[in-house]
């Protein structure tokens, strides 16, 4: 079997591990998010790319679910001495290193798809890990503060100012000039079943979306596409995605997720049990829903859930 998912960074990364367990046999791609790129300190950081290739590699902090586990701060201590910013981004000593071979693979003029594939024979994830794009891509949201409207870096948004402002719109800087990159169109035209996990359907899976082409194939790819809400309860499982869902009018429930995604690209849908009063309104538009545990509290819980999710592949598919 072959599966494409669209991951995001803890979410899907997480939602992965499961995957692997549920289907040893599948070859399973991965188009990652790159829309949370930032360039920091000279360097080029991918943090749901990292994310997922931590975790499936058995580097990740477990406990934060993003960074490296055993993670010491000397640079970032020394940086902050003299005056080197910005300080609200922590970067460790060892997922500094990461970033510096991209880096300097980068400027030697490798695309990113090759240095993901370059880093990634380190780490061993299990999966083939692909870039959405090699170009860049970066996304924006825009805020109010002290009376006046900006655009800020995801990044700036999610982790300093804790989204704690109002989004007003969430831009894929970049993104209708982007190609996607190399083996993604293939892989989606080759897939068996494309998969998405409960990520930030936004800021994550949203972006790789927004890549010209890739909406596109996913929709005529004539397979299962089934989806997971990352919305239990009308609140997001982690993080906060209910910010940027309204900063697009969607609001934070399930069935709103998989109207979001629409009928059009969705076949199926998972929503966690304290929400099947929802899987009534989800089906009613065309996409067929199923209430299940979608909570990720061990590999054993994520590994049922990915099992559901091939499970509703196969009913869509029949």
């Amino acid at each position: 079997m072959r599966i494409v998912v669209l991951a995001g960074g803890i979410g899907g990364a997480r939602f992965l591990r499961g995957l692997l367990a549920a289907a040893p046999e599948a070859e399973i791609t991965v188009v990652g998010n790159t829309g949370d790129d930032i360039h920091l300190f000279g360097l080029k950081v991918c943090p749901d790319l990292d994310t997922v290739m931590y975790t499936l590699g058995g580097g990740i902090h477990e406990e934060q679910g993003w960074g490296r586990a055993d993670e010491t701060f000397t640079v970032k201590e020394e940086l902050a001495a003299y005056g080197v910013g910005p300080e609200w981004f922590g970067l460790g000593d060892r997922d500094f290193a990461t970033h510096i071979v991209r880096t300097q693979m980068l400027a030697a003029g490798y695309p990113l798809s090759a240095v993901t594939e370059a880093l990634c024979a380190r780490w061993k994830p299990g999966v083939r890990l692909i870039p959405m794009s090699d170009d860049r891509v970066e996304t924006h949201v825009l805020v109010e503060t002290d009376g006046e409207r900006k655009a800020v870096h995801f990044q700036e948004y999610w982790v300093r100012l804790r989204a704690a402002v109002p989004a007003h719109a969430v831009v894929p800087v970049g993104a209708e000039a982007a190609k996607p990159a190399p083996g993604v169109l293939e892989a989606i035209a080759a897939a068996d079943v494309i998969v998405f996990p409960p990520s930030n359907p936004v800021v994550s899976i949203g972006t790789i979306l927004a890549v010209p082409g890739v909406r596109e194939a996913i929709a005529e790819a004539g397979v299962p596409v089934v989806g997971l809400s990352p919305i239990v309860g009308d609140a997001p499982v982690r993080g906060m995605a209910d910010k940027v869902l309204a900063a697009v009018g969607v609001e934070a429930t399930a069935a709103a997720v998989a109207a979001h995604y629409g009928s059009g690209l969705l076949d199926g849908w998972l929503v966690d049990t304290v929400d099947e009063v929802a899987v009534a309104e989800v089906e009613a538009a065309g996409i067929r829903c199923r209430a299940v545990p979608l909570m990720m509290t061990d590999l054993d819980a994520t590994t049922r859930m990915a099992r559901e999710a091939l499970a509703l592949a196969e009913e869509v598919r029949a």
